[in-house]
């Protein structure tokens, strides 16, 4: 387990070290940032000078150096745009992302897993076709979309809930909901499958052949078994939520590290949008890592193969 864990960890540093590098050079690419700073229409010599006070003439990977060596030593730069520092502002817009994150990720669960169960009860249903169009259309609808289809039946039509802003809990209600459903059809699917074969395993025909109650042989014995791969799965996602918030972010306005990375982007923020591409990067890097740790241990058939 030792060597599998090594492994998985040398694998994961050098993903994290590939993504910095490749978030560095992919953001210089995007276009000339001095002349973004100093604002269209600046004169040559402007240009020239704020090129030369962020350090932006010397060699791209003289800076990428650079860049490193500051974050070893616990400075993540000044924000061009917001003029602050980039670790209180990642700090201050950390929290929103993870309560999205997370209550998202419950959402999605407390869709999937009965959904799942009850169209492994009764396959080739109509319960079964219901529950599975429902995931066809949560994965196929793009979240955006959903959002804004919320925003105009509960905020602007029944005047229900709050359409921007992040300062109550009644502000992360159609943020969950929009970006859980969209996530909901992976964990459906898997709960699904998991039940299916669990409940046509033998431990379950001998359960049933001894006269335990259905609903125990279901919950406790079915489900339990079945939900394994689920919890894998739900690390992977939530570092997916993490890192795909920025869309519902924007949309709603909620003051996370998704919008702070569109504000970033429209502003061409250099600082802030290599610190949070980076930070978004290493955290599902490390969700990975830990779904990794995870399956190997429930598995032991994984660890054998390494």
């Amino acid at each position: 387990m030792i060597a599998f864990v090594a492994k998985r960890l040398a694998l994961a540093l050098a993903v994290a070290v590939a993504v910095s590098i490749l978030s560095f050079m992919l953001v210089r690419l995007s276009g000339d940032v001095a002349t973004a700073i100093a604002g269209e229409g600046a004169r040559e010599e402007d240009i020239a000078i704020v090129r030369a006070t962020y350090g932006l003439d010397r060699p791209v990977l003289v800076q990428y150096l650079d860049w490193v060596w500051s974050l070893l030593r616990g400075d993540l730069g000044t924000s061009y745009y917001f003029k602050s520092d980039v670790a209180g502002l990642v700090l201050d817009k950390l929290p929103v992302t993870l309560k999205l994150g997370i209550a998202s990720l419950a959402v999605a669960l407390a869709i999937a897993v009965p959904l799942g169960v009850v169209a492994a009860l009764r396959p080739n249903s109509w319960v079964d076709r219901a529950a599975l169009a429902v995931a066809v259309v949560g994965q196929a609808l793009p979240n955006f979309f959903f959002a804004l289809v919320l925003v105009m039946l509960f905020s602007v039509t029944l005047r229900w809930l709050p359409v921007s802003g992040s300062t109550t809990a009644w502000h992360f209600v159609m943020p969950t909901i929009a970006l859980g459903y969209y996530v909901a059809p992976a964990f459906m699917r898997l709960v699904r499958a998991g039940m299916i074969e669990v409940l046509g395993s033998d431990f379950i025909r001998t359960a049933r052949a001894k006269g335990v109650p259905e609903r125990r042989v279901v919950l406790k014995h079915a489900l339990r078994n079945a939900l394994t791969p689920v919890v894998a799965l739900t690390v992977v996602q939530l570092g997916y939520l993490l890192g795909g918030s920025v869309v519902i972010e924007t949309v709603f306005a909620l003051d996370g590290l998704g919008y702070l990375a569109y504000q970033a982007i429209s502003h061409k923020d250099l600082p802030v949008m290599q610190v949070v591409v980076l930070i978004l990067a290493v955290v599902y890097v490390l969700l990975t890592l830990a779904a990794d740790i995870l399956n190997a241990w429930l598995d032991p058939r994984l660890r054998a193969g390494m």
